[in-house]
């Protein structure tokens, strides 16, 4: 920055320049400034007229020096070293002192280095001390001047002058720019934190959005294991009844009576997950909306549970799949999420066997660990029986990855050697 081009907002204000006229922020920083203008020209054409007519000069030549002198500190916010050094030049001929404590108060709450504020303020404060001796002298001249006692007087005085027009606006001048500094630093302080807050504010939303997302893709799956299992078997056996139903009355009124249990649990399992939604409602809009920092699933209480595998596969094996279920280890309580992500996942499996491989026999294994508990669900190829032709949506899987990982546990699924399936999933104990 240009010592000479250095700037300062409106006097004590410390606020930030706003548009104006040329460089001053504000219209009234102008007024300001023109009527101390208008103030140091009147003085400076007095004291140049008068010293003027001490050396013989013209006294309008020295008026109107003055003039143009005082009319200087019209520059003061743009030029405050210029302004300084005038005051300084003008001062062997006593003249300029409103020019000179506006200028070093001016330069002193400028943005100019220090060390140029004190060389100025210290030329200043030697030049007003030069004079004043000598003017004190001349005072003293036909009055035993050479005396050492009027000397030393002189001295003191001429000092306490200097000092007392020079020390008071730059030390005025020097409180203004600290304070302007430190309001400065307290607006940059709370728009810093305005901005952290608004930061704050969209993260917040978009955890929220996150929420409401994983919320929906929640539901998604659940109404996708409820109801898909069950419509599955519903269609199996719909189609055993349309086979049976001429052939043997007594097995078609069989499959019809389970077909209506089906149904009776499908409707049992959707009314327990609405219910649990429900209830489970307020608290997510909650967590979205005052602190959404948390995008884990409800927690299925209620839910199906390890216990209901048997019951499971008996409905499978019912529908016509020959399923077989294998227990290993000690059977123990793994807690509600896990026992029904692992029930979600032995259903879906089954459910896609129903689906894509009609006919053929199902193995579910389950295992349960010193710190895990694990599932694996192997079937052979289709015997080439006729498929209900259910429909898919392509979600299964990638339903039953979503739930496993959400525990932190591992899922893989994929063909086998002999053209059957396999899908494997194991569930920690306590979720990572």
């Amino acid at each position: 920055m240009s010592t000479t081009g250095a700037r300062v907002p409106d006097d004590g204000a410390g606020g930030r320049p706003r548009s104006g006229w040329w460089w001053w922020p504000r219209r009234r920083s102008f007024l300001l400034d023109a009527s101390l203008a208008v103030v140091s020209a009147v003085e400076c054409a007095f004291e140049g007229a008068t010293f003027a007519d001490k050396t013989g000069i013209a006294a309008g030549a020295g008026a109107l020096f003055g003039v143009l002198v005082g009319a200087v500190l019209l520059l003061r916010r743009r030029w405050p070293v210029a302004v300084v050094l005038v005051g300084i030049a003008v001062a062997p001929a006593q003249m300029a002192y409103l020019l000179s404590l506006v200028g070093l108060y001016t330069l002193a709450a400028s943005e100019v280095p220090r060390r140029i504020t004190a060389a100025l303020a210290s030329m200043n404060g030697l030049g007003t001390l030069i004079v004043s001796f000598l003017q004190f002298q001349d005072n003293l001249r036909g009055d035993d001047s050479r005396n050492s006692a009027s000397v030393a007087l002189t001295l003191i005085v001429a000092t306490l002058a200097a000092l007392g027009l020079t020390a008071p606006p730059v030390l005025l001048g020097l409180y203004v720019r600290a304070r302007r500094r430190l309001v400065e630093s307290l607006r940059e302080r709370a728009d810093g934190l305005e901005r952290e807050l608004e930061l704050l504010a969209e993260k917040a939303a978009e955890r929220a959005e996150r929420a409401r997302a994983d919320e929906r893709t929640r539901i998604a799956r659940d109404m996708h294991d409820v109801v898909a299992h069950r419509v599955s078997l519903m269609v199996v056996h719909a189609a055993a009844l349309k086979a049976v139903a001429l052939k043997d009355p007594l097995k078609a009124s069989a499959s019809a009576e389970l077909l209506g249990d089906m149904g009776r649990q499908a409707l049992t399992e959707l009314r327990q997950m609405l219910g649990v939604l429900r209830t489970a409602e307020a608290p997510v809009k909650a967590v979205a909306v005052a602190a959404p920092v948390s995008t884990a699933p409800v927690p299925d209480e209620g839910g199906p549970c390890l216990e209901q595998l048997g019951a499971l596969v008996e409905e499978s094996q019912a529908a016509g799949m020959g399923v077989e279920l294998t227990v290993e280890g000690e059977a123990r309580p793994c807690g509600a999420r896990i026992e029904a992500t692992v029930y979600r996942v032995v259903q879906e499996a089954l459910t896609n066997v129903h689906k894509h491989a009609a006919g053929a026999k199902a193995h579910v294994r389950l295992a349960f660990r010193e710190a895990e508990v694990a599932v694996l669900i192997t079937n052979g190829p289709s015997d080439g029986s006729p498929r209900a032709h259910l429909p898919s949506g392509g979600h299964g899987l990638m339903g039953m990855k979503e739930r496993v990982t959400s525990h932190g546990g591992g899922f893989a699924a994929g063909p086998t050697e002999d053209g059957g399936f396999r899908v494997s999933a194991m569930v920690p104990l306590q979720p990572a």
